[in-house]
């Protein structure tokens, strides 16, 4: 018989109960493994690093999880809210599409017999059939940071209702308190601080499982992206789905994570910096009719109320400035912004889906002059690119499809968290007692990562706690915890022994 026809021996399941390959190589007492082939003989660096890894992704995933379960949580309602609005709101949004619509000069006039009290600070003309006009007041009827919208019939001018509104984007009260729960939980300030500890530690949960699931041996390719079959219920099951789910959802979650972290009140002044440092600012139309005062209207960019005294004299009325701005090419979905003293009319396009158009122009109300004019176009690259990823983050770029993507991926970070949690009571010993919990790997994993790893790793720690505040300083106190914990437990062991 040829040695190629001789019957291989036979080989044990490359499966184990987790998943992980298990499979083993005969060999004979004459030709025993070399030490070069011996993988036990020369640990590698991934061999030291995965310990640390593990340890580090477990205790990540254990106290960080209820912040991230939160955020996803509240995430999925905000996703969902824009077309909760529509419905809640379609008696303010929506009218019988008539044959002509009026000046928009009278719409205004209407609102602001409606509500006396407050002062135009800006208007959302209606731009397709059917749909209100939107007219913005800074008025006491309403907390501040926030617009009474009111909403006005384009074809007759009737008053189809008012409802606060919440900074450009619009929102109305449904989808403005769901993004304050995804925010600050309705606690300001001091709310926003989970927010932030969730998007700061998002990206390292993600990356650690990333590399964790890739290292992991399998006996076919096909469970990397799938979950594996015919496992039985129990840990290894349910760690084939929470691997498989973060794998598809790792790239939508890092860029939650990151973006999340451009709005945060500690990590996100240190990257407004940055960005303006590498010439990133996103450029403001100049509204400035005297010389020496130039910058945009102190409301100009979110239709709110602000603190210059309304414009006194000459004004060539809201009809000729629209009409003068869509010379310009501004048209379609605008908000026009009021003038105050020194300042002019600022008309600008806030249509964020896709294809973007966000131009705007600065007009002088004395004589109808165009002060400025700034094209999306002419956006520095990292500015279009930060304008992007905030619109699709907020689920507004690509409209229902983005909306949806992200509602899958909060449902998706919300398993993952059930799962994860679900692997830990797993773990537990059932042996000791009936509160034993999943435990984590050995302190001092890190004393067996190599010097070239474990120094560089270090720095980029470092430098990102900088950076990023509540990474670093929830990080260190993670260590302290640990380290306590680490000495209690040894003291108690060695006054036993």
């Amino acid at each position: 018989m040829a040695i190629a026809d001789r019957p291989k021996p036979e080989q044990s399941d490359p499966s184990g109960p987790d998943g992980t390959s298990t499979t083993s190589t005969l060999t004979t007492p004459a030709s025993p493994p070399t030490p070069a082939t011996d993988p036990a003989a020369k640990p590698g660096a991934w061999s030291a690093l995965r310990p640390l890894l593990l340890r580090l992704h477990f205790y990540a995933g254990i106290l960080i999880a209820p912040f991230l379960f939160v955020a996803a949580a509240s995430g999925l309602l905000y996703a969902l809210s824009f077309q909760a609005e529509k419905v809640v709101y379609s008696h303010e949004l929506e009218v019988p599409a008539g044959d002509s619509a009026l000046p928009l000069a009278e719409q205004v006039e209407a609102a602001r017999e409606a509500h006396p009290e407050g002062t135009v600070t800006a208007v959302w003309p209606s731009y397709e059939e059917g749909m209100t006009t939107r007219v913005l007041f800074s008025s006491p009827e309403v907390e501040e940071g926030k617009s009474l919208a009111v909403f006005v019939n384009p074809y007759n001018g009737e008053i189809r209702g008012e409802l606060p509104s919440y900074g450009g984007s619009g929102a109305l009260p449904v989808r403005a308190w769901t993004s304050e729960l995804h925010r600050h939980l309705h606690l300001g300030e001091p709310g926003r601080h989970y927010s932030e500890l969730a998007a700061s530690w998002l990206w390292v949960v993600v990356l650690g499982g990333l590399l964790l699931w890739f290292g992991r041996r399998r006996a076919r390719r096909r469970e990397l992206v799938r979950p594996a079959r015919g496992q039985k219920k129990g840990r290894a099951r349910t760690l084939s789905w929470h691997g498989t789910v973060g794998l598809w959802a790792a790239l939508g979650l890092l860029f939650l994570s990151a973006t999340g972290l451009t709005w945060s009140k500690y990590a996100g002044v240190s990257i407004g910096e940055l960005q303006d440092r590498l010439g990133g600012a996103t450029p403001v139309v100049d509204a400035a009719t005297t010389p020496g005062q130039g910058g945009s209207s102190g409301h100009g960019d979110h239709g709110g109320g602000g603190d210059h005294a309304a414009h006194q004299g000459t004004d060539i009325g809201l009809d000729r400035v629209l009409e003068i701005a869509r010379g310009e090419g501004i048209d379609g979905k605008t908000t026009v912004t009021l003038p105050t003293e020194g300042r002019g009319y600022v008309v600008k396009q806030n249509d964020t889906t896709w294809p973007y158009h966000l131009d705007s122009v600065a007009i002088d109300p004395a004589d109808g002059k165009v002060l400025d004019t700034v094209r999306f176009a002419d956006y520095p690259l990292l500015a279009k690119l930060t304008s992007l990823g905030i619109n699709l983050h907020m689920g507004v770029l690509f409209g229902l499809p983005n909306q949806l993507l992200l509602a899958g991926l909060m449902l998706g970070t919300l398993l993952l968290i059930f799962w994860g949690y679900r692997m830990w009571w797993l773990r537990r010993p059932t042996k000791s007692g009936a509160l034993g919990v999943g435990r984590a790997m050995p302190r001092g994993t890190w004393r067996k990562v190599p010097l070239p790893v474990l120094l560089p790793l270090l720095a980029v720690t470092a430098v990102i706690g900088w950076y990023v505040p509540l990474f670093g300083l929830s990080l260190l106190v993670f260590l302290v915890i640990d380290a306590v914990a680490g000495a209690v437990r040894g003291r108690s062991r060695t006054g036993v022994s």
